[in-house]
């Protein structure tokens, strides 16, 4: 491997990490905190085990927050297993599992799926953390195997259609003789 493709796989593995620190960055059914929904209406069809909100919707667990246009809770006989939401954009925050910062990420549409332990955001997503950000038409992040796919869409024009990254230097340090070096 050529030293400048080793260096950018590095810095991708740090900026992935930094990005996805959270504890599983999604919603923790096994979590002692509910899950508490408000909205400016809900629908719930209990026979079919759809809740629909609408209208400023706000659902959080702990200090995990989804905000959105519209939220859609689905359920089965294991209790809650997926959740859409859809907004311009929806909002996903989670704090950083070290408490330096939070996770920033919103596209426009945000499915979490329990069964598949998997987060998507689905057109125009971008997720940011500490300066580092990580911007495609669909983002995908498997929970449980820590693993990111991303894949651009279509040059519309207003972005390049491509993936994009933006990885922050290291923090540095003064030297003694007045330079700066890189931690």
């Amino acid at each position: 491997m050529r030293p400048f493709n080793r260096h950018l796989t590095a810095a991708l593995a740090a900026l992935l990490t930094l990005v996805f620190s959270g504890p599983a960055l999604a919603f923790d059914l096994d979590s002692d905190q509910p899950i508490t929904v408000s909205a400016n209406s809900a629908r719930l069809d209990d026979t079919k085990g759809v809740a629909t909100y609408s209208g400023d919707v706000i659902l959080t667990q702990g200090k995990t927050r989804l905000t959105a246009e519209r939220v859609v809770l689905y359920r089965n006989t294991e209790g809650l297993n997926r959740i859409e939401a859809s907004g311009t954009p929806a909002h996903y925050t989670q704090p950083s599992r070290d408490g330096e910062g939070e996770t920033d990420a919103r596209a426009l549409n945000i499915t979490w799926s329990a069964t598949d332990r998997q987060l998507t955001f689905e057109r125009e997503a971008v997720i940011e953390q500490n300066g580092n950000l990580f911007r495609g038409d669909l983002i995908h992040y498997d929970t449980v195997r820590r693993v990111v796919t991303a894949e651009g869409g279509q040059d519309t024009g207003s972005g390049t259609g491509r993936v994009e990254m933006v990885i922050q230097p290291r923090s540095t340090r003064q030297g003694s003789d007045g330079s700066t070096e890189s931690q």
